[in-house]
C-alpha cells in the first residue's frame, strides 16, 4: 500500500502524463466545428494554392483535398492513441503485463472520442458525420498502438533482461 508521500509525488506525474491527451482531444473538438468543415477548409486552401501556384484544376484539387482530409484523421486519431497510451502507462505503471492493458483502454479511448466527434458533426449543418470516418479512426488508433506496443515491448524486455 503506498503512503501518502507516495501519492502526493505520483498525483504531478499523472498531470504530466495526461494533460497532452486532453488538450489534443481539445484540439479534435474544435476542428470538429463548422470552421473546419470541408467546404471552409476546401475554399481556403483552394485559395492558397492558387495564388502560390496559378490555375490549378478544381477537379484535382478535389481529390487532393478529400485524401488530405482523410490523412488528417489518419494522424490526428494515430496520434491521440499515443497520447492515451502514455497516459494509461502512467497510471498503470510500465509493467511489461500491463502493456497489453494500457493499449486496449487507449484503443478503446480513441475509438470512443472518434464517435463521439462524429456524432457531435452530424448536429452540425456544415459537417457530415459517418461511421466510416469512426472506423477510418479507430483503425488508425489501431495501427499506431501496434506499432508503439511493439517498439516498447521490445524496449520492455531489453530492459528487463539487463542485470
Amino acid at each position: 500500500m503506498r503512503d501518502e508521500a507516495d501519492l502526493t509525488v505520483s498525483r504531478p506525474n499523472l498531470v504530466r502524463a495526461w494533460w497532452p491527451a486532453i488538450v489534443w482531444i481539445g484540439l479534435i473538438a474544435f476542428e470538429s466545428t463548422d470552421f473546419f468543415s470541408s467546404e471552409h477548409t476546401g475554399s481556403m486552401l483552394y485559395t492558397l494554392l492558387t495564388r502560390l501556384f496559378g490555375n490549378v484544376n478544381f477537379y484535382h484539387f478535389l481529390v487532393f483535398h478529400h485524401y488530405l482530409r482523410k490523412a488528417g484523421h489518419v494522424v490526428g486519431y494515430g496520434m491521440l492513441s499515443l497520447l492515451l497510451l502514455r497516459g494509461w502507462r502512467a497510471t498503470l505503471g510500465r509493467i511489461y503485463t500491463l502493456l497489453l492493458r494500457a493499449a486496449l483502454l487507449s484503443w478503446l479511448g480513441t475509438a470512443f472520442v472518434a464517435a463521439m466527434d462524429e456524432w457531435h458533426q452530424s448536429h452540425i449543418p456544415s459537417r457530415t458525420g459517418t461511421v466510416w470516418d469512426v472506423v477510418l479512426d479507430s483503425v488508425s488508433g489501431v495501427a499506431f498502438l501496434v506499432i508503439a506496443y511493439l517498439r516498447l515491448r521490445r524496449s520492455d524486455e531489453g530492459a528487463s533482461d539487463s542485470p
